[in-house]
């Protein structure tokens, strides 16, 4: 005897999966809608940034993954589910943080946390247990990985160096500069691989889900993708300067910059396929998961409505605590003046090697130029902040003693002075200055930019007075040049005062 089932279960499935994803949609617009600020930060660090570019990539292929497994989830009935808010609440609670202490990529990562939250609590736990690597793979929407820029410039210079000295290319290294006969090359942030290792990281995920199913396979697949470009970019540096040495630096650079941004990472990919090809072990026509195991029932369930009102709330909430947080802000003082420092005149500026931090948004900035009676040169810079917020923020990335794309190139990083961190620097010339840099906030002083976001924190959360100030003094020469800075700071007095003394002393 035979049953014949009807259709309408199918048909009463497919209904639910159109209402809950029109809903779920709805949800997400308003979510963008809402923090659309950062959504707009985001989508100009994609497009403008050559490190972040692959992220304009990662939302098709996204859809794509949740395309391959469309089969599988048409099995599972989506039902809304109350526990899922509790992602949302971190990622609306992670946003609130990096607004808070104008961290990015708190906010970047805080907002994508509550839209795969949103799938969580409107499509079920079956749902996002079915689409969990798709879920997953969002973290990579997030423009995350700069850190690296530094350990990863210190490995190639020291793959550089030794590269060249096995070529028989006579080199020396300080810092970032690299000697040869045939000049001095730096191995900027650009030079690093940083960019390269970041997209290979986000290539090598993607292909280790798609094409494996073995763990031990994956995680190899995944390392090879991830140290081949770093060994790769060592090997492109050290032949760039073995071209001009053999050649000259204008054709060698030339050449490298279109091999750089054009040839070397398709290469590499290429490379990295072709390696892990033969242990491919994925069935292209196995399914995705197993919807049975998928299909048991769903407590803590939630009218789709409440859900999605829920949902909205609590980002509302959140966003409300940050609009809330910014409204606060100290009176700036009406004019700040420069200090005037015993056994120090001020002077005019010396254009041969003009020199300027970079502080945009600053409420006041100042930048004075003193000599003593030995003829030493010392640059005494201030920059206030009433408060701190989006696009107005005492630490940022290009702010500071160098800028980005700056004449002035970061040789290394210097031992502390008077708790302020250093920094030596070359500019054409050659010029040489050690710049030191101090930050007094919350009644705090720092040359710790981790620290500084941390009191500006704790100053929005808890109170206190929102003024911010940067402290700089750059002292022109080499070796001798530390001197003359510990010389003026000691002379100005101690920096936390000096810095209360020229911001009015509104604490």
């Amino acid at each position: 005897m035979s049953i014949v089932l009807p259709a309408q279960p199918a048909a009463a499935i497919q209904s639910r999966w159109l209402r809950s994803l029109a809903w779920l949609g709805g949800s997400w617009v308003a979510l963008l809608l809402l923090f659309r600020g950062d959504v707009a930060d985001m989508l100009g660090i994609w497009w403008n940034s050559t490190t972040y570019g692959h992220c304009l990539f990662v939302p098709p292929i996204i859809a794509w993954l949740v395309w391959q497994r469309r089969r599988e989830l048409a099995q599972l009935t989506p039902q809304a589910w109350w526990p899922g808010l509790l992602p949302v609440a971190v990622g609306g609670a992670t946003w609130l943080v990096g607004d808070a202490a104008a961290v990015a990529l708190f906010r970047h990562a805080g907002l994508v946390t509550m839209l795969a939250g949103a799938v969580v609590a409107l499509l079920g736990p079956n749902v996002a247990r079915g689409i969990a690597f798709p879920l997953g793979y969002m973290a990579f929407l997030v423009p995350f990985g700069d850190f690296l820029e530094a350990p990863l410039q210190a490995i190639t210079v020291r793959q550089t160096i030794g590269l060249l000295h096995l070529l028989g290319v006579p080199a020396i290294v300080v810092g970032v500069l690299i000697t040869t006969p045939t000049g001095y090359f730096e191995v900027a942030e650009a030079c690093s691989g940083t960019k390269f290792v970041i997209a290979m990281a986000a290539y090598g995920v993607l292909v280790a889900n798609v094409c494996y199913v073995s763990w031990p396979r994956r995680l190899a697949f995944l390392a090879m993708a991830l140290v081949v470009p770093v060994l790769a970019n060592g090997v492109r540096a050290a032949g760039t300067i073995y071209a001009a040495h053999l050649t000259s630096v204008e054709a060698a650079t030339g050449f490298d910059h279109i091999v750089y941004g054009w040839v070397f990472f398709a290469v590499v990919m290429a490379a990295v396929m072709a390696i892990g090809w033969h242990w491919f072990d994925r069935d292209p026509d196995a399914p995705w998961f197993d919807p049975a195991a998928l299909s048991g029932p769903v407590g803590h369930r939630l009218p789709l409505p409440a859900a999605t009102g829920l949902f909205v709330a609590i980002a509302l909430a959140f966003a409300g605590w940050g609009w809330s947080m910014e409204s606060r802000a100290a009176p700036p003082p009406p004019r700040i003046h420069l200090p005037q420092v015993p056994g120090w005149r001020s002077v005019a500026p010396d254009r041969a090697s003009a020199w300027a931090p970079n502080y945009p948004g600053a409420d006041h900035q100042l930048l004075g130029h003193y000599t003593d009676a030995r003829g030493r040169r010392v640059d005494l810079a201030i920059a206030v902040y009433a408060g701190q917020h989006e696009g107005k923020e005492l630490v940022g990335f290009g702010q500071g003693a160098l800028r980005e794309n700056d004449r002035w190139v970061r040789v290394q990083d210097l031992p502390p002075l008077a708790g302020g961190s250093g920094v030596r620097m070359t500019a054409a010339g050659p010029v040489e200055r050690q710049t030191f840099t101090w930050y007094r906030l919350g009644g705090t002083l720092t040359g710790n930019p981790r620290r500084v976001k941390l009191e500006t924190l704790r100053t929005k959360l808890l109170g206190g007075s929102p003024l911010a100030v940067a402290v700089l003094v750059s002292a022109q020469g080499g070796p001798a040049a530390r001197a003359a800075a510990e010389d003026f700071v000691r002379a100005a007095g101690p920096v936390e005062q000096l810095a209360d003394r020229i911001a009015g002393g509104s604490r």
